[in-house]
């Protein structure tokens, strides 16, 4: 194996996908739980994530030993499948009522819309990280785009969900908040070229995306302590979505590798 293999930021987008989309099968139990799988097609997320992993711990022994078409091409295959899987998902979601009312009441009440988009993010990611070599500065900006739609995607999550109940408490807020702030921040590398002391204040506002989301998950998890039900995975099933803020906390790595990578290309990091 190279020495050097752990050290390239394609290694660290590779082991953020795998362990995401592994990380997604817990979160797909859960809420696919609410209704018991009443769909087979429920069970397909679900085995996928579960399966995965298997696939793309040989690609990254692949991408160690330099076997790089094998790596190149079961990353098609994981990637690929998880696309089709999230715009499908996404087409689902909506059918349980928005295709049939064209509210936005509908669209608030209906099954988690943006959710699915997980799946085609986390598998664009992995394609890309084929197609575009990481020595390039258009692959931190990639990086950092995902990371972007990534936040877009929480901020609409985070106001449909919190709508539901009409944000009652005023913490609900937080994410909404915190989520339009990374949109606002990381949507500006991507336009213009900004200098090493901007990608820095970009980095403190990912820090912050990071307490959010653990502040988020103890909001939940206490919120699901308190809900009625007969045991605490019913709370967990029915109550608030305990793995959802750790969106955050996700995403705020992904752009920090972005960065980091775009502030290392930049001309003011060759002088030192």
């Amino acid at each position: 194996m190279e020495n050097n293999w752990l050290r390239r930021p394609r290694t660290w987008i590779e082991l953020f996908v795998l362990l995401n989309l592994g990380g997604l099968a817990p979160d797909i139990f859960l809420a696919h739980s609410v209704n018991a799988f009443h769909s087979r097609a429920e069970y397909t997320p679900l085995i996928f994530s579960l399966a995965a992993p298997m696939l793309l711990l040989p690609a990254l022994w692949a991408l160690a030993t330099r076997r790089l078409v094998l790596w190149r091409w079961l990353g098609f295959l994981v990637g690929g499948t998880a696309v089709l899987i999230g715009i499908t998902g996404l087409v689902l979601h909506l059918q349980s009522q928005f295709f049939q009312q064209w509210t936005l009441a509908s669209l608030v009440y209906a099954a988690p819309f943006a959710a699915p988009l997980a799946y085609t993010g986390l598998g664009s990611l992995l394609i890309m990280n084929r197609m575009v070599a990481d020595e390039e500065t258009d692959w931190a900006q990639w990086v950092i785009f995902f990371a972007f739609g990534g936040f877009v995607g929480n901020f609409i999550f985070s106001l449909t969900d919190h709508a539901q109940n009409g944000f009652f408490h005023r913490t609900e807020w937080i994410p909404v908040i915190s989520s339009a702030m990374a949109v606002g921040f990381l949507i500006v590398p991507l336009v213009m070229k900004t200098d090493r002391t901007f990608l820095k204040l970009c980095g403190l506002v990912m820090l912050a995306q990071t307490a959010v989301g653990a502040l988020g998950f103890g909001f939940h998890a206490l919120a699901d302590w308190r809900n009625v039900g007969e045991n605490i995975f019913l709370r967990i099933v029915h109550g608030a979505p305990i793995f959802a803020p750790t969106l955050f906390c996700d995403l705020a790595v992904l752009a920090v590798i972005g960065l980091w990578v775009l502030g290392r290309k930049h001309p003011d990091s060759r002088r030192h």
